[in-house]
């Protein structure tokens, strides 16, 4: 199984956008990166969800509209910021899918930190607004770091 963890977009500030709509400089890198993907990975993905943020439905959105997985987009509960994220490591040890999750930190880093060393406190991947960290998971359930890609070395 593939799991591709997706931090969101830029924002707007909460000051000037309560909603936090994906300000336009996240919105264009957002498309940057699933369209690099698109073009250079092979990424096998049946189903993108995402957090009911605005800033992360919007970013799934565009990943959506680049990448179309057969089994399409949708809210899912506990991707919220400061979410546990236990239950995830429960649902995804049942999963056989590849799947997209999109969401917050610092829920991603505990979510990424349990599945890699069994410690949501351990700090093993570094996020960056709009990355892609690609973990697979092997036969006998353990999870290992495939690729990452962040906005910040992606080709001009």
């Amino acid at each position: 199984m593939y799991l591709y963890l997706v931090q969101h977009a830029e924002a707007r500030p909460k000051e000037t956008d309560p909603d936090r709509h994906l300000s336009e400089k996240g919105s264009k890198m957002a498309e940057r990166m699933v369209t690099y993907l698109a073009r250079n990975a092979d990424m096998s993905l049946n189903r993108i969800l995402h957090s009911p943020k605005t800033r992360a439905v919007e970013t799934a959105g565009i990943f959506y509209e680049r990448l179309k997985p057969e089994g399409g987009m949708e809210e899912a509960t506990e991707l919220s910021p400061m979410s546990t994220p236990w239950g995830w490591v429960e649902r995804l040890s049942q999963l056989e899918e590849n799947i997209m999750i999109v969401g917050h930190l610092p829920h991603l880093q505990r979510l990424s930190s349990i599945l890699l060393c069994q410690d949501e406190h351990q700090r093993i991947i570094e996020f960056e607004k709009g990355c892609v960290i690609c973990l697979f998971r092997d036969d006998s359930g353990i999870w290992a770091v495939r690729w990452m890609l962040t906005p910040s070395v992606l080709p001009a």
